[in-house]
Parts: structure tokens; sequence; C-alpha cells
């Protein structure tokens, strides 16, 4: 008698405790991009990451149209914010916060989990008498598509409050690789290229269009914004952040250019949860590591480079947390 209760009181407390155990675990949703791309690579490697060695997070991403769908998709279902987190980047966060578009209404702005991509773009030309931006009064100019905030619009913020040089020249919204492909075959005087960097190494990736360009055989010529234009956006209140582009990594670059970055990032609003954002980023900085196994762009990534170009007050608290206690961040 006495064992059968022994068995049944250990019964009823496994039973007991298993509910609980289960309602530690948080279900977690990361909107990342479209199928294929780095975005969502790299968010499906956070998925297996933190989903395979946490304890407390269930972490599952999921493709989506993109990041300004994410942006939105969030603010339709305000509910989405205490359970999803979702890839951005600072760029598109200024274009929401301040209802500018593809937005038509102003939304409230996000919090950092960590960086995965730092974009740069600047012009280039195969002409040798291009070798600054006033060079390129009079001529024609081919930039990304109209919504694209990298390729297009944060180059249009340079031309016009960076340079306040957009008046003078024709700029053409093509498309990347239809940039690229304008100016090789002549039907433009520059275009536009760039990719993707660590700004703590130095090391940089190239654009496919970029390369595309690179191996033309002609010498390519780049053209920098300008420390100063960059800080004439910056003090506007735009989102972008210094950044130098090293001489020699990319073909033709003799000297250091002087450009700007767009953090690519995670990240959520307020109403996350701060364990979770701190379980997350903990588990993000100890494996940034693996990242470039599944992605070569994952390559960039580094501790350092998980929160650059973010003040302390835009960083998530939970994932804050994390940052200080891995020496990342003061």
């Amino acid at each position: 008698m006495l064992r059968y209760l022994a068995i049944a009181g250990t019964t009823a407390a496994t039973l007991m405790a298993a509910p609980l155990a289960e309602a530690q675990e948080s279900n977690i949703s990361l909107l990342s991009g479209p199928f294929g791309t780095g975005t969502y690579v790299l968010s499906s490697a956070a998925e297996q990451i933190v989903s395979s060695q946490s304890e407390t997070v269930r972490l599952t991403a999921s493709e989506t149209p993109g990041l300004v769908y994410n942006a939105k998709r969030m603010n339709k279902s305000p509910e989405m914010k205490e359970n999803n987190i979702m890839a951005f980047t600072t760029g598109v966060d200024y274009l929401a916060r301040t209802g500018q578009g593809p937005f038509d209404e102003k939304l409230p702005g996000t919090q950092l989990i960590g960086n995965y991509l730092l974009g740069s773009v600047w012009l280039a030309t195969f002409d040798p008498d291009i070798r600054t931006i006033a060079d390129l009064e009079g001529k024609t100019i081919a930039l990304g598509r109209p919504p694209q905030i990298l390729w297009t619009i944060e180059p249009m913020q340079l031309l016009e409050t960076g340079l306040g040089a957009a008046e003078t020249m024709t700029i053409e919204r093509l498309g990347t690789k239809q940039a690229a492909q304008a100016l090789l075959n002549g039907s433009v005087d520059a275009a536009i290229i760039g990719g993707y960097a660590d700004p703590i190494s130095g090391t940089f990736k190239p654009s496919p269009q970029t390369v595309e360009l690179m191996a033309s055989g002609k010498q390519l010529y780049h053209i920098p914004w300008g420390k100063k234009a960059v800080q004439n956006v910056i003090d506007s209140g735009g989102a972008m952040s210094h950044l130098v582009v090293p001489a020699g990594a990319v073909d033709g670059l003799d000297q250091d250019l002087e450009s700007f970055f767009d953090a690519i990032a995670w990240v959520a609003y307020p109403e996350f949860d701060e364990e979770a954002a701190y379980e997350i980023t903990r588990l993000i900085i100890e494996n940034v590591g693996s990242f470039g196994e599944y992605h070569a762009l994952g390559q960039l990534m580094s501790p350092e480079s998980l929160a650059s170009g973010w003040s302390v007050e835009d960083i998530h608290p939970g994932a804050l947390r994390a940052y200080r206690e891995a020496g990342v961040i003061e």
C-alpha cells in the first residue's frame, strides 16, 4: 500500500511538473523575407541555432514577401508584437516611423535584436574622367527599383539631402541587375554598385551585379559619397551610418572609400518579451561564427557587428542585456 502511494505520488508530481515545464517554453515566430534571399537563409539558420540550443525558446522562421510587408503585417495585428520578431533595416524603419513611401502612415519604431547584414552602395563608372559626384553633372546614372531602400531610396537621400546634386543629373531607376547592364552597354554614365560589409574586420563581399561589372574586363572607377554627405543625411534624421570601404575591398578601389551602411537586422517592437529577446540574442552572439556555414554572407557576422549602427536606447532591453554580458556593449 505504501509502495502504491509512493508510485502514485511520484506519478502525480510528474504530471504536475510537465505542464509547468511546457509553460516555460516560448514559441517565437521570425518573419524573414522571400525564399532564396540571404535574409531567408540566415533567418532559417537563426531558427536552427536557437531552437536546437535553447531550453526556453522555440524559434520558427517563415518566408514573407519582404521587409515592408513584415512591418505592415505586425502593425495590422498588434498582438503579434508580443511573440514575433522580424527582418528589417534601419532605413526601412526610418521610412516607417516618418510615414514615407512605401508606408502610408507613421508606424512605431523597432528595437534591435541583432544585425545579420550591413549593406553599403555607391556609384561606379567606366569613364576615367568621372571621379566625383560633381563630375556627374549633365550625366545619366542608374539606380535600383524605386521601392528599394538600399539601392535607390538611400542613394537618393545622399544625392538630394547629402549633396544637393540630384537635379544636376538624369536619374534612372532600373533595378540592380538592369543598372549594371545599362553601364555595361554604355546607356548610362554611372550605376549603383556595392554589397555587404563587416565594419569591424573591414571584410567586404560584393553583390552579384557588382561582381558582374568587375568581371567585365573593363577598369571600374568608384565614386565616393563623402563623409560630409553621409553626415548631412544623418543630421536630417536619416538612419544610415558612416562606413569606410577599405582600398582593395573590390576591384579598382585603390583608396579607402567614404560610404555608408544600412543595418539589416532582426528587430522587435517594445512589446516583445524581454526574456525571449535575451535568450535569442545570447545564442546568436555565442554562435555567430556558425552563420557562415549556412550562407557566405554569414561570414561577415561578428559579435561586434551584431550591434553596429544602433544607439543603446534603440536596442531591445533583453538584447542589450545579452550584449553587455558578452562585453560587446559597455
